[in-house]
């Protein structure tokens, strides 16, 4: 895991233009009318250059649009060699958001390759937008790389919001430490996701999700294949019996306080889909190796919970399975009894992700939650509805609206959709209590939310997250987000346990 290091410093004249580094990074504005202005914390570095350092990257092409880069040489005029001035965009009425900070922090990063310290004044808008923007920024994967083309800052100076007292230094620097340990989270989740299936399988994200929940002082369980046969984990076990390389159930308990609110976490661990007999197109096949993003983003999750000591009861459960066709493969016309006892019958088998996840929302049903959480690669519908970067949010109205909400805070982005009543009938089926996939393509993501609505405890807040585009980027790095896995909705789930753990 890279991650830079991050040290906070005072927002005072000598604290910045005098701090020795290699870069130090302003914002700039975009206005609606002529050039771009600085962003607040880059009036120190303007005064060391005599009140021209705005004409200088005027005159170099800037004009302060979202992520926008322009790189002026110090002079000697600052302890660092050279300014690099990211773009913000536009202020939103008169503001700039967090999110702002937290994508040009991301797109300065990108830049600061081969760079050992820099400073980044953008934390004088938003201290925990800058950091989280950072770190994410800088991640590279290159476990699997003979050669690396340069590596990540090693090293990020904090600047201070204005202020002398020291509650708030303390309570700056918890948000620095947090902030750094939410972006460490979504680095673990995108290492998972990046890591190819000839070396993460069920056993083998089995034995990582164990070894890092006993790291952090969780309560780990196995079960494997025989296990889940003699309790009847019917859908984990039919998904995953067309590979040599058996299924896992994984549990990990993160024990809160006597009274907190206890939360279920459930994430699909698919870690390679071929969709089984019902085989996908061969095109973009490979970006199947991250149909386990939601179980990467639920065991972060848990770990950053016992990282921060989150006073809530947070639990995850990891169904873990390899989609493949063989002799032994489940079949389109099979039916499946599920862990509880109701029975599926299989018209698709590339609609695998819903069997694994109904027999993990049972067993997590079982431990009484407050709360269930849901998220995975569900549907290539989501991604047809809501584009490559929103997320659907379903489930229980008044949680789905809270989990929404919240994903748009964290800049992760999440919309709330329906799950509507009649599509239910749809699912009907002759042999079993009900079918994985209806006769038609229309509102399949919807379709997906209520067939895992039939497996929730009745009266259960729940809420579930189809990221079947957001986990994973196949085009240009933007922001903070580079190719491969994105980490999302981990930044989410931290939030929604923030607000859990204080408002119940």
């Amino acid at each position: 895991m890279t991650v830079p290091k991050f040290a906070l410093i005072a927002n005072t004249d000598d604290a910045i233009a005098k701090r020795k580094a290699e870069v130090i990074i302003i914002g700039t504005v975009k206005a609606d009318e002529g050039g771009p202005t600085l962003a607040t914390g880059a009036d120190v570095v303007d005064e060391a250059f005599d009140g021209t350092l705005l004409d200088a990257l005027t005159s170099l092409g800037a004009t302060g649009k979202a992520e926008e880069l322009v790189k002026v040489p110090a002079f000697g005029k600052l302890g660092a060699t050279a300014v690099y001035a990211v773009g913000l965009g536009t202020a939103k009425d008169g503001e700039i958001t967090a999110q702002q900070v937290r994508l040009a922090s991301g797109a300065a990063a990108r830049a600061l390759t081969d760079v050992s310290r820099a400073v980044t004044t953008l934390s004088a808008i938003d201290v925990q937008a800058a950091v989280e923007g950072t770190a994410l920024g800088a991640y590279t994967f290159t476990e699997y790389k003979s050669e690396q083309n340069g590596t990540p800052v090693g090293e990020v100076d904090v600047v201070a919001p204005a202020s002398d007292a020291k509650s708030d230094k303390k309570a700056t620097e918890k948000t620095v430490t947090a902030a750094t340990a939410i972006a460490e989270a979504v680095i673990i989740a995108r290492d998972l996701v990046n890591t190819p299936p000839s070396h993460l399988f069920p056993a083998s994200f089995a034995e990582r999700a164990t070894a890092l929940g006993k790291e952090h002082g969780l309560d780990v369980e196995v079960l494997d294949e025989k296990e889940l046969e003699r309790e009847g984990f019917g859908g984990i076990l039919g998904v995953g019996s067309g590979s040599s390389r058996p299924p896992r159930l994984v549990r990990l308990h993160h024990k809160g306080d006597k009274k907190a609110r206890k939360v279920a976490l459930v994430g699909k661990g698919i870690t390679f889909d071929t969709g089984g007999i019902s085989l996908k197109p061969a095109a973009s096949m490979d970006k199947m190796t991250s149909d386990m993003a939601g179980a990467a983003a639920m065991l972060a999750t848990v770990v950053l919970a016992a990282k921060l000591h989150y006073p809530v009861d947070v639990t995850a459960y990891l169904p873990l399975a390899e989609n493949m066709p063989s002799a032994t493969a489940y079949r389109p016309g099979d039916v499946l009894r599920m862990y509880g006892g109701k029975t599926v019958e299989v018209l698709n088998t590339d609609a695998e992700g819903r069997l694994v996840l109904a027999d993990a929302i049972v067993r997590a049903c079982e431990d009484e939650p407050d709360y269930l959480i849901e998220t995975s690669t569900l549907t290539g519908a989501q991604v047809v509805a809501l584009g490559n970067r929103t997320a659907g949010v379903m489930g229980s109205d008044e949680f789905r609206d809270r989990v929404a909400e919240l994903a748009q805070r964290t800049g992760e982005g999440g919309w709330a959709m329906p799950l509507p009543e009649e599509l239910r009938g749809d699912l009907d089926s002759n042999l079993a209590d009900i079918a994985n996939v209806t006769g038609h393509r229309w509102g399949g993501m919807l379709v997906a939310g209520v067939f895992l609505r039939e497996f929730v405890a009745a009266n259960l807040p729940w809420a579930h997250i189809d990221i079947a585009g957001p986990s994973y980027n196949s085009d240009s790095p933007w922001g903070y987000t580079g190719k491969g896995g994105t980490g999302v909705p981990v930044r989410t789930l931290a939030a929604v346990l923030a607000d859990i753990a204080e408002n119940g």
